[in-house]
């Protein structure tokens, strides 16, 4: 699938809306509010939330890697990749909660759509010719 045609793909168009989402919510928890420099704090919520904007910015380029990639163990690679990315952000809205952040109806609402975006991965990584291995529930 050319880069044009990324837009058509649910799959991607949910990345794109979970990086959305976790951007948000980065800039809503930070105690430093220049999201390009999260990775300078010595808070632990910023780092928590340095690493939830980087992954969630990862998933989308990985689902379009997949997708232009001719090679089936390349799209296999990615597939795993995005599935270790949705575990890890999962983590991360548990350290912001742990970390005291007080508003866990947004951490919820993340939870929320990564579980929609995890629906829509299935189904596409069902769509690779060996037709979603066994080990993707």
């Amino acid at each position: 699938m050319s880069y044009n045609n990324l837009g058509a793909l649910p799959v991607y168009r949910k990345a794109l809306e979970l990086c959305r989402m976790s951007r948000e919510i980065a800039s809503y928890v930070t105690f430093n509010k220049d999201l390009l420099k999260l990775y300078q704090s010595n808070s632990l919520r910023d780092a928590i939330a340095d690493s939830l904007l980087t992954d969630s910015i990862l998933i989308p380029q990985k689902i379009a890697s997949a997708e232009s990639s001719g090679s089936h163990s390349e799209r296999l690679k990615s597939a795993t990749y995005i599935n270790i990315m949705i575990r890890n952000i999962n983590s991360y809205c548990t350290g912001l909660e742990k970390d005291g952040v007080k508003e866990k109806e947004y951490l919820n609402l993340l939870r929320k759509e990564i579980k929609s975006f995890r629906k829509s991965f299935i189904k596409w990584r069902r769509s690779f010719p060996d037709g979603g291995g066994n080990y993707w529930n």
